[in-house]
């Protein structure tokens, strides 16, 4: 990488001719990069996300964005080895890098994937189900999440310059918002790399992306109340950014996520001699090395049973010697360095006033020689191992070393063990390695009160673990207290952290209109051609069918019943039917199911290809023999299904929901489900 001025990107041009703060490469020590010198004009910056991007995002809507998603997606995954050349200088092995680049490009095909799956065509989110309000079902409520037409600004932390930007991008793009996204400096000329790919592509509208490279300026006193802020740093800076007087004042979300002394706990129940201990030695030694120890998610404490001490520390010991570090360019290097002198010099500060109360294990006194080229001028640092004594006293419960770093703490028993869990005053993660599940559900109640996520390891669980340190897309991560109070990722959770709540009330007709989806006792559209015959472009929600009705006799419970092996009493037991609720034989339900099916399906080849499942089934009314039953068929919602790029072959289609509400001759509720079904289109539009 040659040494060049990297630059900000504000109202759709890049910024910054002027060298200004030299970027060191981690491994060498060599300048890599620097950093602009030119002024940043914020206002400009916020008019032209306001005026500009939210306008275009605002156009589309929640499928449309994850279409882009999938395709930046895919379009930063083939120049992925672009942005692995430059992560090296910032000390991360390609394993590092990886999950930092393919983590992050992974995280936006995770959220193309929900929104396409779980978002509808539109920009209103319906959060339902929708409650009465009043007797006759006149008068409705419920909840919808829509955009919230503001600014998210994104401020990120060194160790993840990819990953940490595109984990939050992806959501809040999903959500309609544009992103002011603020790397930290030490690591910028990375999440300039991939800003720079995400420009070219073409694929993000105008200023729903700007970049800042350096410091903010007065960017906070422009914010107003539909914007939101989000962080991921030490808990120091979050308590200062977060109490600015302008996130006060307008009471605009700010979203920490801090570095915190996450801990894991070999159980009491393991021996040396069970697969889970070898199974902890290797996830506390990985959680050590890996980024070289530079994840806010890292396994700061390590808790054991004090009659384990020794055989945990000399099992540590001798795998952490094993690992190699150094330039990640030399065959068999294993760890690389930390980010910058500065971080270095901070993990000394930091091991230095530990280890006053430690014993200190191992350390780069045992022999550390970093491999490779200039590698002294470099910011690498060994892997360090201590040991407190006086476990419920020790610093390490709030003195943290960055780094490749952790602290045994002896425990008596497994109380003991979870109360020490709990010193670290609210962290990311958490780990308990035990055989026993009864352990695991004592640990869990404590645990999940102080930690955003927990991992429970045994042998099982070894066989498919991604692993301690492993925010998934699908799994919230974030965690209370020390490690910021808030969260981020788990899946839709995260979209609607940047969409705004609001319960509306109304009649089903006009809750139908807001939502996109009928609601019971809405008005529908009486269709005079079957639904089932139509396209999916051609089906509108409400469009209804109301079926002809079927008499329910003996024989048709008799043949259910030999069909499908159910012999229920309550269907064959004229005697015990009658000393039951009530008080007669009654039909199957899944016979009710499969008649209403036959009501309301159209059986000539059409439009619709499959049943794609059922949800939110509920039996209400029994059906008794000699009872008439009837269906009423509505279009409930509709998803525009994503193309599969790798079935090109594929019918182009949608999924429509359909309320199915089974009556008696009473006009009773028999039975109430939706039904998924899989529509063709007409065109592959």
């Amino acid at each position: 990488m040659a040494v060049s001025t990297i630059q900000s990107y504000i109202a759709g041009r890049w910024i910054g001719a002027t060298a200004a703060k030299p970027l060191a490469s981690a491994i060498n020590g060599r300048v890599v990069a620097h950093t602009h010198e030119e002024a940043l004009d914020f206002a400009e910056a916020m008019s032209f996300a306001r005026s500009t991007a939210l306008p275009g995002l605002l156009r589309t809507h929640f499928q449309d964005r994850a279409r882009v998603l999938k395709a930046l997606a895919a379009y930063l995954l083939e120049r992925k080895e672009a942005l692995y050349a430059v992560s090296a200088h910032t000390g991360a092995t390609r394993a590092d890098s990886w999950i930092d680049i393919e983590g992050g490009i992974g995280t936006l095909f995770a959220y193309a994937s929900i929104g396409g799956k779980d978002l509808p065509s539109s920009n209103v989110l319906h959060e339902g189900p929708p409650m009465r309000l009043g007797a006759d079902n006149h008068f409705i409520g419920s909840h919808v999440l829509v955009p919230r037409r503001g600014v998210a600004l994104h401020i990120n932390a060194f160790n993840f310059p990819v990953w940490g930007m595109l984990e939050k991008f992806a959501p809040s793009f999903l959500a309609g918002m544009p992103c002011l996204v603020k790397p930290a400096t030490a690591t910028s000329y990375v999440a300039e790399a991939c800003v720079r790919l995400i420009v070219e592509s073409g694929l993000v509208p105008a200023g729903a992306l700007q970049l800042i490279i350096g410091g903010t300026g007065d960017l906070f006193e422009r914010l107003d109340e539909a914007d939101v802020v989000t962080f991921t740093g030490s808990a120091d800076t979050a308590l200062t950014l977060k109490a600015h007087p302008n996130l006060l004042q307008r009471s605009i979300p700010f979203n920490a996520e801090a570095d915190s002394l996450n801990c894991a706990i070999l159980a009491p129940d393991v021996t040396p001699d069970d697969p889970e201990f070898e199974l902890f030695i290797k996830e506390v030694a990985r959680e050590m090395t890996a980024k070289a120890g530079q994840k806010c998610t890292a396994i700061r404490r390590t808790l054991v049973p004090r009659h384990l001490t020794d055989a945990v520390a000399t099992a540590l010991k001798a795998r952490l010697s094993r690992t190699v570090v150094g330039d990640p360019a030399v065959e068999g290097v294993r760890m690389g360095a930390l980010a910058s002198k500065a971080q270095q010099a901070d993990v000394a500060e930091r091991v230095a006033q530990l280890s006053a109360q430690c014993e200190v294990l191992l350390s780069a006194s045992d022999g550390f020689a970093p491999k490779g080229e200039g590698v002294s001028g470099g910011a690498f640092f060994a892997p360090t191992l201590l040991l407190a004594r006086n476990s419920a006293t020790s610093d390490a419960h709030h003195l943290e070393a960055f780094g490749p770093v952790t602290t045994l703490l002896p425990y008596g028993d497994f109380d003991e063990a979870l109360h020490l869990a709990t010193l670290g005053r609210g962290s990311l993660v958490g780990t308990v390695c035990t055989k026993t599940p009864a352990l695991a559900a004592q640990a869990v109640p404590t645990f999940a009160a102080w930690h955003g996520r927990m991992l429970v390891l045994d042998r099982e669980a070894a066989l498919e673990n991604t692993g301690h340190g492993s925010p998934l897309p699908k799994l919230k991560h974030g965690g209370p207290g020390r490690a910021g109070g808030g969260e981020e990722l788990g899946g839709l959770r995260a979209v609607k952290h940047y969409l705004q709540r609001c319960a509306v009330q109304g009649s089903p007709t006009m809750i139908s209109a807001v939502t996109g989806e009928y609601q019971r006792g809405g008005a529908v559209t009486e269709s005079e051609v079957h639904p089932f015959r139509r396209h999916f472009e051609d089906v509108e929600v409400g469009m209804s069918l109301l079926t002809h009705r079927r008499t329910v006799g003996e024989a048709d419970i008799v043949a259910f019943g030999g069909l499908s092996g159910d012999y229920f009493y309550m269907h064959f037991d004229e005697v015990a039917a009658k000393d039951s609720p009530f008080g007669r034989r009654i039909a199957h339900g899944y016979f009710v199911l499969s008649a209403a099916a036959g009501l309301f399906v159209s059986p000539a080849p059409g439009p619709v290809l499959a049943n794609y499942g059922l949800e939110n089934l509920r039996f209400v009314t029994p059906v008794a023999i000699g009872d008439t039953i009837q269906a009423r068929l509505t279009a409930k919602r509709k998803i525009d299904r994503l193309p599969r790029g790798d079935r090109p072959e594929e019918v182009p289609q949608g999924v429509i929901g359909w309320d199915v509400a089974v009556t008696n001759q009473r006009g009773e509720l028999c039975a109430s489900y939706e039904i998924l079904t899989l529509v063709a289109k007409r065109t592959a539009g």
